[in-house]
C-alpha cells in the first residue's frame, strides 16, 4: 500500500467530526490494505511506531528535503526505512540517521512529509483507533462489529485480528478464543462524578477501592506464571512477589486482573511513581504486592461471560482475602442506607490514601478493550490557576491553532516554573479564542513553540501531583486538563509552587 493513501486518510479522519465519516474513510483504507499491511496501518494511524524509538529528534526535522512530486513511497518501504534509522549508533550516528532521514523524505510528498513529521514527532492525535478502526475494520470484511471487537479483546492486537481477518474473511475471528498465557486487553472505566450518580446508573453493583498502581493480568498454568502489564508488556522477571502470590491460588489454571501497589509503614499506598519506577526496573528492592479483583478465566472455564458478582464470587473461593480487593456490595441502591454506606465507603477509601473507587454493576459482562458503562470509576478532581508560558502548534484538526500548553506555577521570587503540557479539554471555540489571545502575546516563534508573555491564567483540573526530573521544580501534573480561562485573574494571583508541592502524597 502508498503511504499517501494512508496520509490522505488520516487527514480526513481528522479532519472531519463526524464519525459516520470516519468510519467510512477507515473501511476504505481497510478496503485497500493487504493482511501484511493492515498491522502497519492501524500502528501508524494510532499514531505508534513499531520501532517506538528511532533517534529522530524535532531538530532533525528542520529544512526538509524537497518533497517527491508524486506518490511512490509505500508503507512498507516506510517502516523498513525507520527500523534502520533506530538501528544507527555508535559515532556518526547522528549524521547517519540524517542521511537516512532525508532519503526516506525525499521520496516523499508534500502530505507524506506532513504526516511523517506529526508520526515521528508523537502529534498525530486523533480519534482513528479502537471503536472507530474495529467499525472500520468489520464494514471493510462483511464481519459483525461486535465479533471483530471480541475477537481483538482475546487476540489482544487489532492488527493481529485484522491481518487474519482480511486474509480470511469473518471465519477467521473464531480463531481468537481466550488462552491462558495470552494477554488480553483490559476493561476500563467510565467517569461518574460521584457516588451518588454511579449508583443511579448501575443499578445493583459493588463499590470498590481504586488503587493507584500497575494494572497487571496474571496467568498461572500449574506451576507455571506469566504477568503482564495493561499495554500486554511481559513483566513476569520483574515481579517474582506476583509470581509467589499467584501460585498461592486454589487453583489449576487461571487468569486474573489486578494491581500492583507498595505499601509504606502505616498501610498507606506509595506514590504511583515509586511503583512504576519499582516495575520498570528487575532490580527494585521497593516491595510490592498484587491485588486481584476480577477473574477471567479458572481451571479451563472462560469466565468472561459470566456476571460480575459471580466472577467475584469464583475468585474469593480461590484467592486468600489479603490478595482481593476491598469491596462493598450495594444490592439496593434506591436503600438510603445502602446509599450512605457506599458513600462512606468512598471516603474510607480517600481517607486510607487511594485515588477513589470504581463502581461495578453487579450483572456485567467482562468486556474488555472498552471504556464500558457498567465499570464506573469515581476520583475527587483537583484543580489549579496556572499561567500559559508557552504554546505549540497544533497538527491535524488543530493545524494553524495553537494547542499545547505549557503551564506554570508562581515561584516566592515572582518568576514560574513549568510544571507540563496539556492539550485536552479545548473545544473548538475555545481553541480559536486562546489562539487569538496567545498570538498577542507571542514573545518568540521557532516554528513549533509559541513563547508568551506570562499573563493569561487558566484553570487547570488533574488528577494528581508527582515527581518527575523533567520539569525545574521536580513535579508535574497527572492527566492535565483546560476547564475554562481565568481573565479575571492576574498572574500575580495564580497557584503556586508551594502549593503544588502540598499535594505530594
Amino acid at each position: 500500500m502508498l503511504l499517501a493513501e494512508l496520509a490522505r486518510t488520516s487527514r480526513e479522519v481528522a479532519g472531519t467530526a463526524a464519525r459516520s465519516a470516519k468510519t467510512a474513510a477507515l473501511a476504505r483504507l481497510f478496503s485497500l490494505a493487504g493482511p501484511e499491511d493492515a498491522p502497519l496501518v492501524i500502528t501508524y494511524l494510532a499514531g505508534r511506531l513499531p520501532q517506538r524509538r528511532t533517534g529522530i529528534g524535532r531538530r532533525s526535522l528542520h529544512g526538509l528535503p524537497p518533497p517527491a512530486a508524486a506518490p511512490s513511497l509505500t508503507v512498507r518501504e516506510t517502516d523498513a526505512a525507520l527500523s534502520r534509522m533506530a538501528a544507527v549508533s555508535g559515532k556518526g550516528a547522528t549524521a547517519a540517521r540524517r542521511d537516512l532521514l532525508d532519503g526516506l523524505m525525499s521520496a516523499a510528498t508534500e502530505e507524506e512529509q506532513h504526516f511523517l513529521v506529526r508520526l515521528l514527532t508523537g502529534e498525530l492525535r486523533q480519534g482513528a483507533l479502537d471503536a472507530l478502526a474495529v467499525e472500520g475494520l468489520a464494514a471493510a470484511a462483511g464481519a459483525a462489529p461486535d465479533e471483530v471487537r471480541r475477537a481483538v479483546m482475546l487476540g489482544g492486537s487489532l492488527g493481529a485480528v485484522a491481518a487474519a481477518l482480511l486474509a480470511g474473511g469473518p471465519g477467521a475471528l473464531a480463531r481468537f478464543r481466550l488462552e491462558v498465557g495470552r494477554p488480553v486487553q483490559p476493561m476500563l472505566a467510565q467517569t461518574a462524578k460521584d457516588v451518588d450518580e454511579a449508583l443511579d446508573r448501575l443499578g445493583p453493583c459493588a463499590v470498590e477501592e481504586k488503587l493507584d498502581g500497575i494494572r497487571v493480568q496474571v496467568h498461572r498454568e500449574g506451576s507455571g506464571v506469566r504477568v503482564f502489564t495493561r499495554t500486554l508488556d511481559e513483566i513476569t522477571a520483574r515481579l517474582p512477589e506476583v509470581r509467589r502470590a499467584a501460585l498461592e491460588l486454589e487453583a489449576g489454571t487461571a487468569v486474573l486482573d489486578g494491581e500492583v501497589v507498595s505499601l509504606d509503614d502505616s498501610g498507606r499506598p506509595r506514590p504511583f511513581q515509586e511503583v512504576s519506577s519499582r516495575v520498570a526496573s528487575a532490580g527494585g528492592t521497593l516491595p510490592v504486592l498484587p491485588v486481584f479483583f476480577d477473574i477471567l478465566s479458572l481451571d479451563g472455564r472462560d469466565l468472561l461471560d459470566m456476571p460480575a458478582g459471580e466472577r467475584y464470587a469464583e475468585l474469593a473461593r480461590v484467592a486468600p482475602e489479603p490478595r482481593r480487593i476491598r469491596r462493598l456490595p450495594v444490592d439496593d441502591p434506591a436503600d438510603p442506607a445502602a446509599r450512605r454506606a457506599a458513600r462512606a465507603f468512598a471516603e474510607a477509601a480517600l481517607a486510607r490514601g487511594h485515588e477513589g473507587v470504581v463502581v461495578k454493576a453487579l450483572d456485567s459482562r467482562y468486556t474488555a478493550g472498552r471504556r464500558g458503562a457498567s465499570w464506573l470509576k469515581v476520583k475527587p478532581v483537583h484543580t489549579l490557576d496556572l499561567v500559559v508560558l508557552a504554546v505549540e502548534r497544533g497538527s491535524g484538526r488543530r493545524t494553524g491553532l495553537l494547542s499545547n500548553l505549557h503551564l506554570g506555577a508562581r515561584r516566592p521570587d515572582g518568576s514560574f516554573a513549568m510544571l507540563g503540557k496539556t492539550f485536552k479539554g479545548l473545544t473548538d471555540e475555545l481553541l480559536a479564542w486562546q489562539t487569538r489571545r496567545l498570538q498577542e502575546l507571542a514573545v518568540s516563534d521557532d516554528g513549533w513553540v509559541v513563547r508568551v508573555r506570562p499573563e493569561l491564567v487558566v484553570e487547570i483540573a488533574f488528577d494528581g501531583v508527582q515527581r518527575s526530573p523533567r520539569y525545574p521544580e521536580g513535579v508535574t501534573l497527572r492527566f492535565a486538563r483546560v476547564i475554562r480561562y481565568r481573565e479575571d485573574k492576574t498572574a500575580a494571583e495564580a497557584d503556586t509552587v508551594d502549593q503544588v508541592r502540598a499535594l505530594l502524597r
